[in-house]
């Protein structure tokens, strides 16, 4: 039988370095793209740099969790990046969003099988699977977003 938690966090990493059934990932839609293209606005859109933040911020939150911290996440923040004004500055956040998606991983492939159907953190928040199975779907709706805004700039 396969494990739950093997099975998450294969998603996960799919999801952020490749080989899912949709054919691309986040760190191939990021492959290449510059600070300013991370930063250019387009009409009202987010920006790729905005995007990336994004679905980092409840990755990092998780992951946060999963280390034995509190929950400490805001949605009203999600979006709230700190400024970026250089190449080196886009390439180190992206570096460390892809570092904390691999820390992720692991730490579900270490998560007990029977916490799944668990409380994440409170009921309120629905299960560790509801959690996780959330943050790799909501990867996959900006990576969609994050193409069309690369064709755009």
């Amino acid at each position: 039988m396969m494990k739950i938690s093997t099975q998450l966090a294969k998603h996960f990493r799919e999801v952020h370095f490749g080989g899912n059934w949709t054919g691309t990932s986040f760190q191939q839609i990021l492959d290449g793209v510059t600070y300013e293209q991370a930063i250019t606005k387009v009409g009202d859109l987010n920006t790729i740099l905005t995007l990336t933040y994004h679905v980092h911020y409840y990755v990092a939150a998780v992951l946060k969790v999963f280390q034995g911290d509190a929950l400490n996440a805001k949605d009203a923040y999600s979006f709230d990046h700190p400024p970026i004004s250089s190449q080196a500055e886009w390439e180190t956040f992206v570096a460390k969003v892809f570092n904390d998606a691999e820390a992720f991983a692991d730490c579900v492939e270490k998560l007990s099988e029977n916490c799944f159907d668990q409380d994440f953190t409170d009921k309120k928040y629905g299960s560790y699977y509801r959690n996780i199975a959330g943050i790799i779907e909501h990867t996959h709706y900006h990576i969609g977003q994050i193409s069309l805004l690369k064709k755009l700039v």
